[in-house]
């Protein structure tokens, strides 16, 4: 009977193992929307994402596709991906954004970067999507950013959360343009802040404006809608030599392992690995 007993135990933790193994090779599709045709920063990042998570689905088995079609944001094709990513703009027609607003609603999952959440009116991206910006977001409209892009020393608020488990408590980020929003994110009982800016960052920013300097006050950088499925991250815009009228590249997103590996965690997350 012992030895029978021992038996089940020894197939019940082999099928454990097999399902936990599973479950971490778990496949699925990931959807890059983009616009890439403006800011030169923004461009470089688009690019330089595009090639990343290419090569990190090759290694991670799962699927990226990418697309500068934005008409591709309707219910046929979204209903063959389980992630969906926003590079850099925004949907802007009405079909766009019901057939987006319906698969995140339905259980769809979406990572955003940098410019995707920013809304200025009057402007080319004025606030004109209360659903995405105000409910789903949470951040509203553009404040103002900090100016020369640069690096910052980030702090996890929610070290429980799944795309946290390989940071440690603060890490210096690639540089990169920080943006402030017209809401009170902490104010909102739905958004689950997960890094920010640690005031070890401070003054951040170059100028030459100084307003483009931020010495002091509390920044969220990366948050998530406990009503979705969805992250949202401020980093995405390269540093490029503008002063030379050169446009090369200065920095590089993806060059910073611990920052890489949170994306990917992220990632993962919204997959369901």
């Amino acid at each position: 009977m012992k030895r029978i007993l021992q038996g089940i135990l020894i197939c019940f933790c082999s099928l454990t193992l097999l399902s936990v193994q599973a479950q971490k090779n778990k496949p699925f599709k990931v959807l890059g929307f983009s616009t890439a045709l403006h800011d030169q920063a923004h461009i470089s990042f688009v690019h330089e994402a595009n090639r990343w998570f290419a090569d990190m689905a090759k290694r991670y088995h799962f699927t990226y596709d990418s697309t500068n079609d934005w008409n591709n944001l309707n219910t046929d094709v979204l209903a063959e991906y389980q992630v969906v990513l926003f590079l850099d703009t925004r949907p802007d027609t009405p079909t766009q954004r019901e057939a987006f607003r319906k698969y995140m609603e339905n259980g769809g999952a979406w990572m955003g970067f940098h410019f995707s959440a920013f809304a200025l009116t009057p402007s080319d991206y004025p606030q004109n999507w209360d659903w995405y910006h105000n409910e789903f977001l949470g951040s509203g409209s553009y404040g103002s950013n900090t100016w020369r892009p640069t690096s910052a020393i980030l702090r996890v608020e929610h070290p429980e959360h799944p795309a946290m488990k390989h940071l440690p408590a603060t890490f210096k980020s690639s540089p990169n343009e920080w943006y402030r929003w017209s809401n009170d994110l902490k104010a909102n009982k739905d958004i689950e802040i997960l890094l920010s800016i640690d005031p070890a960052s401070f003054p951040l920013g170059t100028g030459p404006k100084p307003h483009e300097i931020w010495h002091s006050g509390y920044y969220p950088v990366v948050w998530t809608n406990r009503r979705y499925k969805m992250l949202y991250m401020n980093m995405g815009h390269n540093d490029i030599d503008y002063e030379n009228h050169t446009n090369r590249d200065l920095s590089h997103t993806f060059d910073n392992k611990l920052q890489s590996r949170f994306i990917l965690d992220a990632l993962f997350w919204l997959g369901g690995r």
